[in-house]
């Protein structure tokens, strides 16, 4: 395998950064997680201002245009010659001297990661092996006013701190806000249907923007599937006719329990990802 690191492609085993980066350091850094279908990149646009987004909130002034981060991602998926695929993009801040108020940003660091998964759309298969067993727990989301949820950094502890909490079956956590409501997994978002529709938390909450969740929305509204954003309690979720969650790799996963209650997938999610299919096919392999 060949990684990008600072604009060059080095064999994996010597992809490295310096000790004193600060995204090694603090977690001073920004990263997209993608999904390669067919030799491209899906949603890349969306990535790629969400990415940027996270770097203005952070203060880190990279210095690289939008197409010049692309071909980074697409010369690291030639190299490995990869057409399906995990694409991880990191951006952080660089080596600066030991102390944490930040300094402008001269020499960034910026990597690129990727691995092999198996082919998507219509003929594809799933990354996951099954549908997911959630549980709650007691570590909540961060607030927005500590850390903006649409910050997208390599300061993961809070979800690390959920994800220690898990029970050895379970798949993902379901983190709440401070108030008690739904927000997010760590590392997904969250949907339930109810009677009249598909439900996710409001973006108004501590909940990440996501590029899958995104695309969910907008398939939704294509079926005429009425969808509704607000504030919902895991009375909520375990009570839906279904539920699931989505990430750039899992795609669209069924919830088969949240705190050992059964849910599972049912005819929306079967629908919804199937139109998801339907426009990885179209864009990536027709």
């Amino acid at each position: 395998m060949q990684y990008h690191v600072n604009g060059n492609l080095v064999p994996a085993s010597e992809a490295t950064v310096n000790v004193r980066d600060r995204g090694f350091m603090y977690g001073d850094a920004a990263f997209e997680t993608m999904r390669a279908y067919g030799s491209s990149i899906f949603e890349w646009a969306a990535h790629a201002d969400r990415l940027a987004n996270t770097c203005e909130t952070l203060g880190i002034d990279h210095g690289l245009d939008e197409d010049e981060l692309h071909e980074r991602v697409l010369d690291t998926l030639r190299a490995n010659e990869l057409e399906d695929a995990y694409a991880k993009l990191s951006i952080s801040r660089g080596v600066q001297p030991g102390k944490l108020t930040p300094g402008p940003t001269t020499d960034p660091t910026v990597v690129v990661i990727v691995s092999e998964l198996p082919r998507g759309g219509l003929e594809g298969s799933d990354v996951w092996d099954g549908p997911a067993t959630v549980q709650t727990t007691k570590t909540r989301r961060v607030p927005d006013a500590a850390i903006p949820a649409d910050a997208k950094t390599h300061n993961y502890l809070n979800g690390i701190l959920a994800r220690n909490e898990l029970m050895e079956s379970a798949d993902e956590v379901l983190l709440r806000d401070a108030e008690g409501y739904v927000a997010e997994g760590a590392t997904s978002n969250l949907f339930f249907v109810g009677e009249s529709g598909l439900y996710t938390p409001s973006l108004d909450g501590p909940v990440l923007p996501g590029i899958t969740r995104s695309v969910v929305v907008e398939l939704a509204d294509d079926a005429d599937i009425p969808v509704y954003t607000g504030q919902y309690t895991t009375d909520d979720v375990r009570s839906a006719k279904e539920a699931f969650l989505t990430n750039s790799t899992w795609e669209l996963r069924p919830i088969e329990t949240l705190d050992g209650i059964e849910i599972g997938g049912g005819p929306v999610t079967t629908l919804l990802s199937r139109r998801f299919d339907r426009r990885v096919e179209q864009r990536h392999y027709d």
